[in-house]
């Protein structure tokens, strides 16, 4: 029988296979369907600021407002305590997914201010999440703003919240910091207990026929985790930090490579959202047969044994890499004339 479980922020998993937030987790039959499917743990859809102080703003002016100049309309209005904020839904989903699931379930918070970061996790906490995880999207477009300030951003917000929760804090990253493994030291000093690699940014779009800007949402594509092996594998070893690996695990194949490298878990989503459950339920069969065959005895054989560390060529996941994919190519006969 092969051992597949793993450590996530200090869990014990029974396998390295986690959904990631996306609209999978709003619905409770979903969730249930995920676990049933194999799922070691949950991550919840983002709960953003934003759209909590929009809520409120409207909220109190068609609520709160109505009645100014009209005092006999006072009575014909609702009153506020009838009315269910996206704070509220978010956390009695939240409690109604610990109360039925046995896997653990991580909250995933997405703030603009300082103080929404803390409040917000504060509450994720007080609701039940084993984990939180801050899905921080900045996207550093001030000219006059250093790369040092942006990363002094994500350790201030970190810093701040970690001193109001007490339950394991995982950093979801963009691929954009200019140094990669020193910013993620800096967060493991400053309270972390892992790091999700990488957050995948939504592009905008233009449509030619409008000449406007439009919002596509792309799924994943395997060829994403390309990415992550690269950096999983730099990183495996160098810090005590659980990595995940969000982004492009679409099959077996992607799942192995990056738990090869140095993953702790995997992520899925766009998978799951094309395929189903059931896909992941495949990806774990396949998993073990894959490994049966190569007689590996658990996931902990086999994690990291391909990390850069452990390369008897540690310049295959370098620069030296680079240069030889340049040199290997050769048009198709006929192309080029």
């Amino acid at each position: 029988m092969i051992d597949l479980s793993t450590d996530y922020l200090g869990l014990k998993l029974k396998n390295p296979l986690v959904p990631s937030a996306s609209p999978l987790s709003r619905n409770l039959d979903t969730a249930l369907q995920l676990e049933d499917a194999g799922a070691a743990a949950l991550v919840m859809y983002s709960l953003f600021e934003e759209e909590l102080r929009t809520e409120d703003a409207m909220l109190d002016r068609f609520l709160l407002q109505a009645g100014l100049g009209h005092s006999e309309a006072d009575g014909f209005l609702p009153h506020h305590g009838e009315f269910q904020g996206g704070l509220e839904r978010y956390l009695e989903h939240l409690q109604r997914l610990k109360s039925r699931l046995e896997i653990p379930v991580v909250a995933s918070l997405n703030g603009v201010s300082l103080s929404g970061w803390v409040e917000l996790g504060r509450a994720l906490q007080q609701a039940g999440a084993d984990a939180l995880e801050l899905n921080v999207y900045h996207v550093a477009a001030d000219m006059l703003e250093s790369g040092q300030a942006v990363e002094a951003r994500y350790l201030r917000l970190l810093r701040e919240l970690r001193s109001v929760v007490s339950i394991p804090i995982v950093m979801k990253l963009s691929p954009f910091f200019s140094s990669l493994p020193n910013f993620v030291k800096q967060l493991e000093l400053a309270g972390a207990q892992g790091v999700a690699l990488f957050n995948r940014f939504y592009q905008p779009d233009i449509d030619l026929d409008t000449l406007c800007v439009v919002d596509r949402l792309h799924l994943s594509y395997p060829d994403e985790a390309l990415l992550r092996i690269r950096w999983l594998s730099i990183l495996h070893g160098r810090t005590h930090l659980t990595l995940a690996a969000p982004g492009g695990a679409h099959s077996y194949e992607e799942a192995l490579k990056l738990l090869l490298v140095g993953a702790d878990v995997v992520h899925l989503a766009s998978c799951l959202l094309q395929h189903g459950p059931a896909r992941l339920t495949q990806i774990l069969h396949d998993m073990e047969s894959w490994m049966g065959e190569r007689e590996y005895a658990s996931v902990a054989q086999l994690k990291g044994s391909m990390s850069q560390k452990n390369l008897l060529d540690p310049a295959a996941m370098a620069r030296a890499s680079y240069l030889r994919v340049l040199d290997s190519f050769s048009p198709l006969p006929g192309v080029w004339s």
